[in-house]
Parts: structure tokens; C-alpha cells; sequence
């Protein structure tokens, strides 16, 4: 087994004993060792720098995929939202359409399948989450939710304290779809 500090290519090794030529040779190998290592790496390199290339389009690939699947998800989610309230008010318009095609209906029976229809509509409503906002006189007033039309002197009532309800409003999943128009007592 050779030492390698005695190994002839190893420049220290010919310093003393080896011709300038027998260096420069020695000096060559250990270049051409390290520029076929560079060699290689920058090979490596390569090789790594096209994976991450091609991971990287891949990756972007599945982003645009992802964000086409949820705007097409979006857009269905909006055109068939409104099925399911369309479905639940088509029986209100069946009972409106049988009422007005019976022709000699008294009006009680008037009266009263417009009331049945009402029902309907409600129940329509509130399975869709349509919330009707009706306060009470006498309740506190807010803003969120109501809309004050008129100021009322009221005897015996807490400032901004609703008197009367003019007009319902109505929510849609907690969310104010037309505020209650009410009138109020002053503020003080």
C-alpha cells in the first residue's frame, strides 16, 4: 500500500526530490482532478436545478388548476343558491294562481286562502333564512337593524325607544336585508 504523502502526485512530495517537469505534471493531475469534480457538482447542479424547474411548473400548474376548480365552484354556487329559495316559493305561486282562478270565491274563502298563502310565504321565507325584524313598542332602538323615519314625544319613555313599527325588515342570515322603519322617542 502506497503513503499517499510519498505518492508522486502529491506536489509536497516532489518538491524535494522531483524535477520542475514531474511538479508541473503532478500540479496538471490535480487540476484536472478538481476541474472534473467541478465538473460533475456543476453536472449535480444541473440535474438538481431542472427538478426544481420542473416541480416549480408543476406546483404553478396545480395553483391554476386549483383557482379555475374554485372560481367554477363559485360560479355554481351562485347560479344554484337561489334553487333552493325558487323551490320553496314555487307552491306560494301555485296557491296564488289556484285563488285567483277560482271565480266565485266569497271572501272569506278569499280572505282565507290569502292567509294560507301568507303562511306559506313565511314559512318559504324563513327555511331560506329570511328573518322578519318587527320590534315591539316600547323596545330599545338600533341602528343596525332599524331605521328611524320620525321623532315622537312619548310620556313616560326612555330616549330612543321605539314607538311603532311603520314598515317590517327583514334579515337574511343574520345579515340586515332592509332595516324596520320605525318611529322613535327623542334623544335626550
Amino acid at each position: 500500500m502506497t503513503d499517499p504523502q510519498n505518492h508522486p502526485s502529491n506536489p509536497e512530495t516532489l518538491q524535494g526530490e522531483a524535477s520542475p517537469e514531474e511538479l508541473e505534471a503532478a500540479q496538471a493531475a490535480n487540476e484536472a482532478d478538481a476541474l472534473a469534480a467541478a465538473g460533475a457538482e456543476i453536472a449535480e447542479l444541473k440535474a438538481k436545478n431542472a427538478e426544481l424547474a420542473d416541480q416549480f411548473l408543476r406546483a404553478q400548474a396545480d395553483v391554476q388548476n386549483a383557482r379555475r376548480r374554485a372560481d367554477d365552484e363559485i360560479t355554481k354556487g351562485r347560479k344554484f343558491a337561489i334553487e333552493s329559495f325558487a323551490e320553496s316559493l314555487v307552491p306560494v305561486l301555485d296557491s296564488l294562481e289556484a285563488g285567483l282562478a277560482h271565480q266565485d270565491a266569497t271572501p272569506e274563502q278569499i280572505r282565507e286562502g290569502a292567509e294560507a298563502t301568507l303562511r306559506q310565504l313565511k314559512s318559504a321565507l324563513e327555511r331560506n333564512k329570511v328573518i322578519e325584524i318587527a320590534p315591539a313598542a316600547g323596545s330599545k332602538f338600533d341602528p343596525h337593524q332599524h331605521q328611524a323615519i320620525s321623532v315622537v314625544p312619548a310620556e313616560g319613555q326612555e330616549p330612543n325607544t321605539i314607538v311603532g313599527v311603520l314598515q317590517k325588515g327583514y334579515t337574511i342570515a343574520e345579515r340586515v336585508l332592509r332595516p324596520a322603519l320605525v318611529t322613535v322617542t327623542p334623544a335626550n
